[in-house]
């Protein structure tokens, strides 16, 4: 493509995403579709340029003021992650002055919400949680790229054995600072044609997530529930844990996440594994697993907001109004997840939210509604389970992570036993 129709490509890319009438990575994958003739590095121009768009969205709305063109044009003009000079070619010489100028403002001057690029309601409760220190080492977190986290499947490999075939072939990894099954990647390198990829010797998955399957404990012969299970990353680390013995449930409520799920399962070994679709969190499906259960995993759907390094733009296609919905569903999930426990059984709640609302709030107004269960503390778990210093991922006995604290996504899990 030329300069200008690359630019002009980014431009309707931008227009396509920004009506978030659905996930930014779905439109820019569905428009790549559309338009073969886009070379690598040409779609990872466009790419790297709608998510700067997105992770910068108030910022580039009140530098676009006043230039010519549409405004999708402009927000591509300053967010532009391709080539320099390749960007200069498509532009007029009146283009390259109002872009000079915008560029040369003290990003450091403008008002808060300009620099930290949040909507009100995701950044007031953030701000009161973290303080100042904490709510800008946040936001810089956020504009930085996650690191790319593999979990090694114990069914069938070790965590040294993986790393040294991932160097043979190239890719250097060390292991995760936390989490005993993880290997950090250095880079973004392709995994697809790997042995070990290939093989089910690892999935992507990120280390905090893999904290979260290995909070459950979940052991050999036991009965298990993963009840929002999704793709199936955390169900496939609960399989490996059990040793590919007992009986783990794979519930969710979309057929289509689930048949994501088959693939994957084939790749690990697993046999264990029984996906469910259920039509909602009272299914009779669940009901006849009332009081059988050993462990339950309730990674609950929530806002996402954990995930805003890889998805922006949930910070403007979420609002108070789904967050509500949300935690209505959670509290909801939990009290049909605790109808499965048996005396002695492990509950866990988890989401990717980085929000008190879904996360502690959500806590409180399930034990005002719930007897018969034990909060247990979180970094005892962790430190029985042999992971490196456990009380730097807990507060007031929960999991928190935090992308700025942990370079993990933002997690959180909370643990009950019943009585």
């Amino acid at each position: 493509m030329t300069p200008r129709q690359l630019l002009d490509a980014c431009s309707t890319l931008l227009r396509e995403v920004l009506r978030f009438d659905a996930p930014a990575d779905g439109v820019v994958s569905a428009f790549f579709r559309k338009q073969k003739a886009l070379g690598t590095r040409e779609r990872h121009t466009l790419a790297e340029t709608v998510y700067d768009v997105l992770r910068r969205r108030l910022l580039y709305q009140h530098l676009a003021q006043g230039g010519g063109g549409t405004l999708e044009r402009r927000f591509a003009m300053l967010g532009w992650a391709g080539d320099p000079s390749f960007l200069k070619a498509a532009l007029t010489p009146e283009e390259q002055a109002w872009l000079a100028k915008a560029r040369a403002i003290d990003r450091s001057t403008l008002a808060p919400k300009l620099r930290h690029n949040l909507p009100d309601w995701i950044a007031q409760p953030l701000l009161a949680e973290l303080g100042e220190e904490g709510f800008w080492a946040l936001v810089a977190s956020l504009d930085r790229p996650a690191p790319l986290d593999l979990r090694v499947n114990t069914l069938k490999a070790k965590r040294e054995g993986v790393r040294a075939s991932l160097a043979a072939a190239g890719i250097q990894a060390e292991p995760t600072p936390f989490s005993p099954w993880g290997l950090r990647v250095a880079g973004k390198p392709s995994l697809n044609k790997v042995d070990v990829f290939v093989n089910g010797d690892v999935e992507v998955q990120d280390e905090g997530s893999q904290l979260l399957a290995l909070l459950l404990d979940a052991k050999r012969g036991e009965m298990v529930v993963d009840f929002c299970a999704g793709a199936g990353g955390k169900t496939l680390a609960l399989g490996a844990a059990m040793r590919n013995t007992g009986r783990l449930y794979a519930f969710d409520v979309s057929g289509h996440r689930l048949d994501a799920l088959k693939p994957r399962l084939a790749r690990s070994g697993l046999s264990n594994v029984h996906p469910v679709q259920i039509a909602h969190e009272r299914d009779d499906r669940i009901k006849r697993l009332a009081g059988k259960i050993d462990r339950v995993l309730v990674d609950a759907p929530c806002s996402g907001l954990g995930t805003l390094r890889r998805n922006p733009d949930l910070k403007w296609r979420q609002s108070p109004q789904s967050l509500a919905e949300f935690q209505a569903k959670q509290r909801a999930i939990l009290v049909s997840a605790a109808r499965l426990l048996k005396p002695g059984a492990r509950l866990v709640y988890a989401t990717c939210s980085l929000l008190a609302a879904e996360n502690e709030d959500t806590c409180t107004a399930f034990e005002a509604v719930q007897d018969g269960l034990v909060r247990e503390d979180v970094a005892v778990i962790l430190d029985g389970l042999g992971v490196t210093a456990p009380e730097k991922l807990v507060r007031a006995g929960n999991l928190r992570l935090w992308p700025h604290l942990h370079s993990t996504d933002g997690f959180f899990a909370a643990v009950w036993r019943k009585a």
